[in-house]
């Protein structure tokens, strides 16, 4: 198995026209889309089975409805996972990140080799980990009186989780947010960005890797320098992706979700109300929160000419998995627009749907459970800031990034 090396070219550098109609130019990155995206895409199922955008690679799909959604995931012979990413500016080479970057027969040997730590029993030794670091941000907050519940509280949480698992300082945390940032939010705008906060993750990784050989521990990356596949030792470069992964998409995708559940309940009393008063009711209500604001977009390339109802795809085009949109699709749930804190019923795809529905749903259920009880425990009452500005991240992961607060 090869992979391709990590060379960006980038000639986006101009700047971003407003858009005119999302069904035939849409942008994740236009301040409608960012800050308030549910009405735009009401309005384009209302107009067509899916929207196109030239602003990206050489043209991307969007599909707005969960069965072409949940279709295209489950076909990895006409959509390919090997992809690098939705940016502008033209084809982008930067490398792959497996599981996640990778189709069968590798993609199972690849996922198989991280599911003995993603387990739920292995997880849930995790629990007391995360409890502690919860407990001591929230008691922080609620003594100060206020703070901003992503910078201050959800941002840590899924930091601290990984480095425990992958076996890396916390204290780096910084430096991995950092190079979030710049790998999602700067990066499909700038290539160079995107391309140096590879080198370095890949760097830091790489030196951890020789630490872990040396001495190993009970860690994931401790696991992967001694593990086998095929018979043969995991080789250098591979581990170092699936770690870059790993840290990516074990941190901004969970923050993103107990962010934006906390942006809910700062917005909704009666919500955050009802869940102090019935603490059991969590675990729905989290289900819930999930789909009403499932962060993550992915892409697919077209291998062969094909039909998606009704729409036209031919090889070598571009989809972007709007798994958001389908989790708000009124074709599949009753009042889709609407966060019912007591939904029953609730299949949804915020975790993606098929072979590479994501592996650390587990983990990102535990984080997000034991944040938001803990959060409800030690501050039952607060609220947006007055005049306060809460901002949302733009590109393929969606969330907030700042939530000033204040405890009432």
């Amino acid at each position: 198995m090869t992979y391709t090396d990590d060379s960006i070219t980038d000639d986006a550098t101009s700047a971003i026209p407003p858009v005119m109609d999302f069904a035939t130019d849409w942008d994740f990155n236009d301040p409608a889309w960012v800050n308030d995206p549910f009405p735009i895409w009401d309005d384009l199922r209302e107009r067509c089975p899916m929207a196109h955008s030239e602003r990206f690679n050489e043209g991307v799909w969007l599909p707005l409805q969960y069965d072409d959604i949940v279709g295209i995931a489950n076909d990895t012979a006409t959509f390919s996972n090997v992809h690098h990413g939705i940016r502008r500016g033209g084809t982008v080479e930067r490398g792959f990140f497996p599981p996640i970057n990778s189709d069968p027969p590798d993609h199972m040997e690849i996922r198989r080799t991280l599911l003995p730590f993603f387990a739920p029993k292995r997880i849930e030794g995790w629990r007391s980990h995360i409890a502690a670091d919860c407990e001591v941000r929230a008691a922080a907050i609620a003594k100060r009186g206020h703070g901003d519940a992503a910078v201050d509280y959800s941002q840590h949480i899924p930091v601290g989780a990984i480095a425990a698992i992958l076996g890396i300082d916390p204290a780096d945390g910084d430096k991995f947010r950092a190079w979030i940032f710049d790998l999602l939010a700067v990066g499909p705008s700038d290539g160079a960005v995107v391309l140096q906060a590879i080198i370095e993750v890949r760097e830091y990784m790489a030196k951890v890797m020789a630490e872990r050989r040396a001495v190993p521990g009970d860690d994931l990356i401790s696991h992967l320098v001694t593990t086998e596949m095929g018979g043969e030792p995991l080789p250098d470069d591979l581990i170092e992706r699936m770690l870059v992964l790993q840290l990516v998409a074990g941190i901004d995708t969970t923050w993103s979700s107990i962010g934006a559940a906390l942006w809910h309940l700062a917005n909704h009393d009666d919500d955050r109300r009802r869940l102090v008063a019935e603490p059991e009711l969590l675990p729905t209500a989290m289900e819930e929160f999930l789909r009403a604001y499932a962060p993550v977009n992915v892409a697919r390339r077209v291998t062969a000419n094909t039909e998606v109802n009704g729409v036209e795809m031919k090889a070598g085009d571009h989809v972007m998995m709007t798994f958001p949109i389908g989790c708000r699709d009124p074709e599949r749930f009753e009042r889709a627009d609407e966060v019912v804190i007591d939904r029953d019923e609730n299949r949804h795809i915020a975790f993606g749907a098929g072979i590479h529905r994501c592996i650390g749903s587990n983990l990102a259920r535990l984080e997000m459970e034991i944040a938001l009880e803990t959060w409800l425990r030690h501050i039952p009452e607060f609220s947006i800031a007055r005049g306060a500005e809460v901002i949302w991240s733009t590109g393929q992961i969606r969330g907030p990034r700042s939530i000033p607060i204040v405890v009432d």
